[in-house]
């Protein structure tokens, strides 16, 4: 049986106050992992990531073919997990490299040049939409709530609302 996967997260932001004040406590893991491959290979934001870790509460930043690689791994089985990601494409490579879940939450997506708003805290690009467009198909509920108190609003929606999707 491989790791306990309690959240699967996508927020641009990583870890912070909310994540680390809510989502973890509310989850009951044992370890966030942090997977991206910028911050995994960037000594300084690992370091801000490292110590932005709740009490009790191991970090790990891994880059994406690493998470892939321990996930059926069984010295591994004994993780309940908090898995973030920076963006819908990551999550996508996760979940096409076998990472089951039946759920993604989306705290927050940065706006840019390139993305436009569907949400007050979400903003998606083109290849942002074609990842969520192939999660949904997968059957995979897009959950959009910053903090687990939160009412939980469809992302589905929200694109089909904008005529994204």
């Amino acid at each position: 049986m491989p790791m306990d996967i309690r959240l699967f997260r996508i927020d641009s932001r990583l870890l912070h106050g909310q994540v680390t004040t809510n989502w973890a406590k509310v989850t009951k893991v044992n370890r966030i992992l942090v997977v991206s491959d910028s911050a995994a290979h960037d000594r300084i934001r690992r370091t801000l990531l490292f110590q932005a870790a709740p009490p009790g509460i191991k970090v790990n930043v891994i880059p994406v073919f690493k998470m892939i690689s321990i996930y059926r791994d069984p010295r591994f089985d004994f993780l309940q997990v908090l898995i973030l990601v920076e963006n819908p494409v990551d999550a996508m490579r996760l979940i096409s490299g076998g990472i089951k879940v039946k759920k993604v939450n989306i705290g927050a997506l940065s706006f840019d040049n390139d993305r436009m708003m569907v949400t007050d805290t979400i903003a998606v690009s083109k290849k942002d939409v074609m990842a969520f467009i192939w999660m949904h198909r997968l059957g995979i509920e897009l959950d959009v709530r910053k903090v687990s108190g939160d009412n939980s609003k469809d992302l589905w929606k929200a694109l089909q609302d904008k005529k994204l999707v």
